[in-house]
């Protein structure tokens, strides 16, 4: 690899006061430790009180929303647009409330146009849908998870006119940004998954089933490079101690706990 390659970006978003400048922190650290390649690491938030040098912060980068709505994560639809504040290249996206545990690497070498997880691959198969709602079970199955996805900065910008255009058609059809995206990605040919064990849910995969979770520790799948929290139980409750129940013991999780604040517990 020449040293003299290009950066790539690695972007996030915060607002609100569900995540203190700590995540954003935390994660740029995650992602030093993790990525050999030179890298530019970009915050868009309201409030970069708090934020490590180094971070690159820039506004949140809405704008042109004529429709009020309150699921905020419409909002990153907004790193879509062709003028995202002169950024260029190529871009990795992470959500704040993920865990990184092996090599970035491979997120940029692997070919394809858009890559993003495949949603269903965070939780459990849902057999149950597939045998009674085969149509809605083969939509949920193409759906992506924006937890961590790769593009070019300016490429998609027709995805974004088109919802700030029609933004009430589009509430209306899609239930989420997921679903949107999703669908506009797969009219134009170019959507690609990661590799099923790259991003893994900590309570369905890393968690054993039951009480199972009795008997074994969580620890990732095999290939596993980044934990998602997806769901109702919180990275902040996990590494808390919290997040038990009587049918889900969550056990030691030193390995994650080192993973997201560097240090061995």
């Amino acid at each position: 690899m020449s040293i003299n390659q290009e950066p790539v970006i690695v972007m996030c978003m915060k607002w609100g006061t569900m995540y203190g400048p700590e995540y954003v922190n935390r994660l740029k650290a995650g992602v030093e430790r993790n990525l050999k390649r030179p890298f530019r690491f970009v915050c868009f938030t309201d409030n970069k009180d708090g934020l490590n040098e180094g971070i690159e912060t820039f506004p949140l980068p809405r704008k042109n929303y004529s429709t009020d709505f309150k699921d905020t994560r419409w909002m990153k639809l907004d790193v879509y647009q062709k003028d995202l504040f002169g950024l260029e290249g190529t871009a990795l996206f992470l959500d704040l409330d993920l865990v990184i545990v092996d090599s970035l690497e491979p997120f940029f070498d692997l070919p394809g146009e858009f890559l993003i997880i495949r949603d269903d691959d965070l939780y459990n198969r849902k057999v149950l849908r597939s045998i009674f709602y085969p149509k809605y079970d083969e939509f949920r199955q193409a759906v992506g998870n924006t937890s961590v996805f790769r593009y070019k900065i300016g490429a998609h910008d027709d995805i974004y006119q088109e919802f700030i255009n029609n933004q009430e058609i589009c509430l209306k059809e899609h239930s989420n940004e997921q679903e949107f995206l999703t669908t506009k990605l797969k009219e134009k040919q170019i959507l690609d998954y990661w590799p099923k064990n790259w991003c893994v849910s900590f309570k369905d995969q890393c968690v054993p089933p039951g009480l199972m979770s009795y008997l074994k520790n969580p620890k990732t799948p095999k290939e596993a490079k980044i934990v998602v929290f997806a769901g109702n139980l919180k990275m902040s409750e996990v590494v808390n101690g919290k997040g038990h129940k009587w049918y889900r013991r969550i056990g030691n999780i030193d390995w994650l706990k080192e993973a997201w604040f560097g240090v061995k517990s």
